[in-house]
């Protein structure tokens, strides 16, 4: 599916969230949350700079969706990504019920950025939304998108983007 104007609109507002991360010394992922008639419900960027590396925008997404949605609420939403969720977000998604995930830039785009840069892989392996998820409708990556958020991680990890 191609993304619409409404999606790139949310996936700016990712971005600008991951950069407000980075800007105050966390990663650059930023989220938004999206009822099915279109209103924000949620939106954050990571906090994982003081040790919790569970503090992904995606995670804190569907845990406050499973806390203030009913299931239906939550399966009618999308959740927006600066970058595509990692298999922890992923399965949290999964498990409240969560709709629809798009995403400006996919787990194999960082995967190769970061390989290209000399950044050791994480401790997970880094999968796919389906892989871990098959059922949950996926969209993306945005190359609207691509250059900016490339620089961004580029600026975390001391590279040329």
């Amino acid at each position: 599916m191609s993304l619409s104007a409404t999606d790139l609109r949310h996936l700016r507002h990712c971005v600008d969230l991951a950069r407000e991360a980075l800007d105050d010394g966390d990663e650059p992922f930023g989220s938004v949350l999206v009822s099915g008639a279109g209103e924000v419900l949620y939106a954050d960027r990571n906090r994982v700079k003081d040790g919790d590396q569970t503090r992904h925008p995606e995670f804190d997404i569907a845990r406050w969706a499973g806390q203030h949605l009913p299931a239906e609420m939550r399966a009618a939403c999308t959740v927006y990504t600066s970058g595509e969720h990692c298999a922890m977000c992923s399965a949290a998604h999964a498990w409240v019920g969560l709709g629809r995930i798009v995403y400006a830039v996919s787990t194999a785009q960082l995967v190769g950025w970061l390989r290209e840069w000399g950044v050791a892989p994480g401790p997970v392996r880094p999968l796919a939304v389906n892989d871990v998820a098959p059922g949950i409708p996926v969209d993306g990556p945005a190359p609207e998108l691509e250059a900016e958020v490339r620089a961004l991680h580029a600026r975390l990890h001391g590279a040329d983007a």
